[in-house]
C-alpha cells in the first residue's frame, strides 16, 4: 500500500504539466501595461537573429482536424521550429468556388494545439470582415460591411465589432483584418464594393470608428485597410496592379479621412494595399507596400500611426509580378518601406532566408528590425499572451452562436433593406401561409394547378448553381408561396435556360429576380457586373415582364446602373444568408423598410435614397417583429 502510494507521488512529482490546470484567456479591454512592456523588451533581448526575423512573418493556418502526423500539421510546426514563424493568419480550406468552413472546435483545438508547440505566444489573426462567420459554422451570421452603410447606425457597427471579437477570442483568433476604410467611390471596383461601408468619408469613417471601439471593449485587436485606399480603383490586386489615379486633393478629402478617423480611434494595425498612386508617388514598380513614401513618409510620419503596420498578402499577382525573379525579394522591399508585419508570402523560407541575409549584410539594421520586432511583442503582451495563451474549449457553446447575437445579426440585415423603385404593382407581395402566432396555416385543400402554377416566379441569378446562393431565400420564398416556381441560372447555363425561363416569366403574376453578385478574390475575368450570359437572359426578362417584376440585388447595388428598365428595385448589399432571409421578409413587407443607399447609382438614384415603408399588420391582427 505505501509502495503504491509512494509511486503516485512520484508519478505526479515527475509530471506536475499533466495534472495541473491549465490556464486560459480571459479577454477583457487591451491595454498593454509595465510588466507587460517589461516582458516584451526582455523577450527581444533573448532572441536570435532568426528567432526575430520569424517574429514579423505570418503565414497561413487552415482550421481542420489535423492528425498530429499529418504533412499539413508537420509543416505547422517546421515553420514554428525551423522558421521561428511569430504570427498565424486563420483561414479554412477551399474547393473551387466553395470554402469549407470549419467547426469552431476543430479551430480552438489546432490552435491550442500550435501555442503549446511554439516556445513564444502566437499571434492568430483572420480575415472576418463578416464576422467569425466567414470561417467557421455556428457562428453569428452578419451581412457585407455595405449593409451596416445601409442600416446607418452606429450603435449597430460597435455591437458587430463586439459580437465578433467575443467569438473571435473565444476560438483563439486575438486579431481581426477589418475594419475596412475604403471609400468605394467606383461604382466598377471589382474587389472593394460590398466590402466597404459606402462612398462617403466621414461616414465610412465614423462607421470604421464604431467597429474599432467595439472590438476593443472585447479585446480583439483590429486592422484598417486597404491603405492608402483602395476603393476607386478597376483592377483587382490579387490578379493585377491597381492604380489609383486620383490627384493629392483627392486624397485627402476621399481616401485618407476614414483612415485619420481609424488612427484617431486607436486602431491596432494598418495594412497596406498594392496599389500604384502616382500623386503620391510616381515610381509605376512602386506599389503602396513596398513604397517608403506612403508607408513611412505618409502613413507613419505625416498621419502618426506607431502601431503594426502589415502588408497585404504578399503572394498576390499586384505584387509578386514585380519580383518574379527573386520573389524573396518583396518581403526585404516591403519591410525597408516600413511594414513590420510580412504577411503570407509566396515561398516563406525564400523570403526568410532573404530578410536574415538582408540583415546580416547590413542593408537592413538591426535597430530596424528590433523596432518592428517589439511593436509585435508588447501587441502579443496587450493581449496578455505571455501570461495565458490557451482558450477553454469547453467555454465555446456558452460564448459562440448565442440567440441574441444570431438576432442581431438578423436585425441588421433586416434594417439594410433598402427599397430604391416601387412603380406600386408588385410589392407588397402576399403570403400564401398567412402566420398565426408564428405557425403557418396550411394553404386550401383542393386548390387545382391551373389556379396556382406559375401564379409567382423566382430567377435566382448566381455565378455557379452549385453554391449556397439562394438556398435561404428560396426556403423562406417557399414558407410563404408553396407553389412558387424557382429556377437558378448561372453564366454557363442561361443560355440553355432562357427559353423556358421565359415562357415561365410570360404566365406568371409575379416575377422576382434575385441577381448575387459580390466581390470575390483573385475571380479570373472579375467584375462585379452580371455575365454576358445572365445579363442577356435578366434583360429579356425585363423586356417581358418589367412592371411584373422585382429585382433584388443580392449583393452589388450598382446592378441597376445596367438595367435601367427596372421598375421595382430592392437592395441587401449583401448574400449572406441573414440577407436573404431580410429581402423575402421585406417582399412580404413583414419588417419596416427603412434602408438608405450608402452610395450612389449612377443615372438611378443618388447616396441616401430609399424609399420607407412601414410592415404590415399579418394576417390574425399581429404584428411581426418590428426591431
Amino acid at each position: 500500500m505505501h509502495r503504491a502510494l509512494a509511486l503516485l507521488l512520484f508519478v505526479l512529482a515527475s509530471f506536475p504539466s499533466a495534472f495541473a490546470k491549465e490556464k486560459y484567456q480571459h479577454p477583457g479591454p487591451i491595454h498593454l501595461t509595465h510588466d507587460g512592456e517589461k516582458w516584451a523588451e526582455k523577450t527581444l533581448h533573448k532572441l536570435t537573429l532568426e528567432e526575430r526575423i520569424g517574429q514579423v512573418f505570418m503565414i497561413w493556418c487552415r482550421a481542420s482536424f489535423l492528425n498530429v502526423n499529418s504533412p499539413e500539421y508537420l509543416q505547422l510546426r517546421e515553420n514554428i521550429d525551423k522558421y521561428h514563424v511569430g504570427s498565424f493568419a486563420m483561414t479554412v480550406h477551399v474547393d473551387g468556388p466553395y470554402l469549407l468552413r470549419s467547426e469552431p472546435y476543430e479551430a480552438a483545438e489546432l490552435l491550442n494545439r500550435l501555442q503549446r508547440d511554439s516556445k513564444l505566444p502566437l499571434l492568430f489573426a483572420a480575415d472576418f470582415e463578416r464576422g467569425v462567420s466567414m470561417r467557421l459554422m455556428g457562428t453569428t451570421i452578419f451581412p457585407h460591411a455595405m449593409a451596416f452603410g445601409g442600416d446607418g447606425s452606429l450603435d449597430d457597427a460597435e455591437a458587430f465589432g463586439r459580437v465578433t471579437a467575443e467569438e473571435a477570442r473565444a476560438i483563439g483568433i486575438d486579431w481581426n483584418f477589418f475594419p475596412d476604410a475604403d471609400v468605394n467611390s467606383n461604382p466598377a471596383n471589382p474587389i472593394i464594393n460590398t466590402r466597404s461601408f459606402g462612398e462617403d468619408p466621414q461616414r465610412v469613417g465614423a462607421l470604421v470608428a464604431a467597429y474599432i471601439k467595439g472590438a476593443h471593449e472585447a479585446g480583439m485587436m483590429t486592422t484598417v485597410k486597404h491603405f492608402p485606399g483602395h476603393g476607386d480603383t478597376a483592377t483587382d490586386s490579387h490578379l493585377g496592379v491597381a492604380k489609383v489615379t486620383v490627384d493629392q486633393a483627392h486624397l485627402n478629402s476621399i481616401e485618407l479621412p476614414p483612415f485619420r478617423q481609424a488612427i484617431a480611434g486607436g486602431v491596432d494595425a494598418v495594412m497596406v494595399a498594392h496599389v500604384t498612386v502616382p500623386a503620391l508617388d510616381p515610381d509605376p514598380n512602386h506599389v503602396a507596400t513596398i513604397s517608403p513614401v506612403i508607408v513611412s513618409d505618409l502613413l507613419e510620419k505625416q498621419l502618426g500611426f506607431n502601431g503594426i503596420v502589415v502588408t497585404d498578402a504578399l503572394d498576390m499577382a499586384g505584387l509578386t509580378r514585380l519580383f518574379s525573379q527573386d520573389i524573396g525579394r518583396a518581403a526585404v522591399e516591403a519591410f525597408k518601406a516600413g511594414n513590420d508585419l510580412l504577411l503570407i508570402p509566396a515561398d516563406f523560407p525564400a523570403s526568410y532566408n532573404a530578410m536574415v541575409q538582408a540583415v546580416q549584410s547590413g542593408e537592413i539594421s538591426r535597430e530596424r528590425l528590433d523596432r518592428s520586432v517589439l511593436k509585435i511583442l508588447k501587441a502579443k503582451a496587450a493581449l496578455d499572451l505571455q501570461k495565458a495563451r490557451l482558450v477553454d474549449i469547453n467555454a465555446l457553446p456558452a460564448i459562440v452562436g448565442k440567440p441574441e447575437n444570431l438576432a442581431f445579426g438578423q436585425h441588421v440585415a433586416d434594417s439594410a433593406i433598402t427599397l430604391v423603385r416601387d412603380n406600386g404593382q408588385v410589392l407588397p407581395l402576399k403570403s400564401l401561409t398567412p402566420k398565426f402566432g408564428g405557425t403557418a396555416k396550411a394553404p386550401l385543400p383542393y386548390t387545382t394547378e391551373e389556379e396556382t402554377r406559375n401564379r409567382v416566379v423566382a430567377v435566382v441569378f448566381s455565378d455557379d448553381v452549385r453554391t449556397e446562393s439562394g438556398r435561404a431565400f428560396t426556403r423562406e420564398l417557399l414558407a410563404r408561396v408553396p407553389d412558387v416556381h424557382v429556377m437558378y441560372v448561372d453564366p454557363r447555363i442561361a443560355g440553355a435556360m432562357s427559353n423556358e425561363v421565359l415562357k415561365v416569366v410570360d404566365q406568371a403574376k409575379t416575377v422576382i429576380a434575385a441577381v448575387y453578385v459580390v466581390p470575390t478574390a483573385g475571380k479570373i475575368g472579375n467584375t462585379v457586373a452580371m455575365s454576358d450570359a445572365t445579363g442577356t437572359l435578366l434583360q429579356q426578362v425585363l423586356d417581358h415582364a418589367a412592371k411584373r417584376s422585382v429585382v433584388i440585388a443580392m449583393g452589388n447595388p450598382y446592378l441597376a446602373a445596367d438595367f435601367p428598365k427596372i421598375e421595382n428595385y430592392m437592395c441587401t448589399f449583401s448574400n449572406a444568408s441573414v440577407s436573404e432571409i431580410a429581402a423575402v421578409k421585406a417582399l412580404f413587407e413583414e419588417i419596416p423598410i427603412r434602408g438608405h443607399l450608402p452610395v450612389s447609382i449612377p443615372n438611378i438614384a443618388q447616396r441616401g435614397t430609399g424609399l420607407e415603408r412601414p410592415a404590415q399588420v399579418a394576417d390574425g391582427g399581429l404584428k411581426h417583429d418590428q426591431k
